[in-house]
């Protein structure tokens, strides 16, 4: 595959200046609290490239790159060109020396992923700055061409949202590495608690009881479920189904109705309604309500749960409104 330039153009379009401004405030809070806890936040050259899945992405990529770029590399086993710009973005990645870091994809684990970004081929790379998600370029570019994409992120990244990168501490890596934390429960009680609050009603002592497992067990599967669960029959409890879907009848366009009615329909068991609703709420709108059904539909995903054949298929519905 020749490489195909998909280079900064329309950059400054994405960078509004809310965006901007609230990215320099996002890694200004970073800093700030890497000095509080000690130190300059100084990593370790390894850590500069990291492999990155679906369920990592928000926080691996979306998060950091509110502090430094974060440069996306979709790859795959099997693609020769690939195995010829992989090494070279990695090498590249250590010699800028923090300015960016690599986020390395296959795109046969992360389908989803490379939907999102609608990737037609690989090796394709993107950069995420502050959120925003810029096309670099795709095939095994010549390297002088990829250090002047580099730099123009970099530039845009540091004029645009004040992000200047992450200091690196070469030192780092012959640290011995952090004890394993102690494993934590068991938190039968707790859950026990939580499932006998649901049955009585009582849906806010069901959602305290999973937010006490789960402030001390982030990756509690079962208090995960059970919260988001917990949490959406609390918002149904007071609605007047009725009404909720006479609104939502009538006023196709009101994004607080159709997240209501979409309570509903998952409550009532009716799991494609829901999230086809939701859907076509994101399709529709823009901005802050587009975030609102895209946020409320994923946490109608957590209540359904990741396996289900339904919520793949609405994350693919999804996708496709989205990009």
């Amino acid at each position: 595959m020749q490489p195909r330039n998909m280079s900064m153009s329309g950059v400054v379009d994405l960078a509004a200046l809310k965006a901007a401004s609230e990215a320099k405030a996002k890694a200004e809070q970073a800093r700030a609290e890497a000095a509080r806890q000690g130190g300059g936040g100084a990593v370790s050259p390894s850590s500069l490239v990291i492999d990155v899945d679906e369920a990592g992405f928000e926080r691996d990529v979306i998060q950091r790159s509110a502090e430094v770029p974060v440069v996306l590399d979709f790859w795959a086993e099997w693609c020769q060109p690939c195995k010829q710009l992989g090494p070279l973005l990695e090498r590249l990645t250590q010699e800028y020396n923090g300015r960016f870091v690599l986020a390395k994809i296959d795109v046969d684990a992360n389908q989803l992923l490379m939907q999102q970004f609608g990737i037609q081929g690989i090796p394709a790379v993107f950069a995420v700055v502050a959120g925003q998600a810029l096309p670099l370029f795709q095939g095994a570019a010549p390297e002088q061409q990829i250090r002047q994409t580099l730099d123009q992120l970099i530039q845009v990244a540091e004029q645009r949202f004040g992000l200047t990168g992450v200091a690196v501490d070469p030192d780092a890596e012959g640290a011995e590495p952090a004890p394993a934390p102690e494993p934590v429960g068991p938190y039968d009680a707790l859950l026990e608690a939580a499932v006998q609050a649901l049955d009585a009603g009582d849906f806010g002592g069901a959602v305290q009881a999973y937010r006490n497992v789960l402030a001390d067990d982030p990756g509690n599967t079962e208090a995960k479920l059970g919260l988001a669960q917990a949490e959406l029959l609390r918002r149904v409890g007071d609605l007047d189904p009725q009404k909720v879907r006479q609104d939502a009848a009538e006023k196709p366009d009101d994004v607080a109705a159709q997240i209501a009615a979409a309570d509903l329909d998952l409550v009532g068991g009716h799991v494609e309604d829901a999230f086809g609703r939701l859907v076509e709420t994101v399709r529709r709108t823009a901005g802050e309500d587009r975030d609102a059904a895209r946020v409320r539909l994923l946490e109608l995903f957590d209540v359904v749960g990741g396996d289900d054949p339904r919520v793949t298929a609405a994350r693919s519905a999804l996708a496709r409104v989205l990009f």
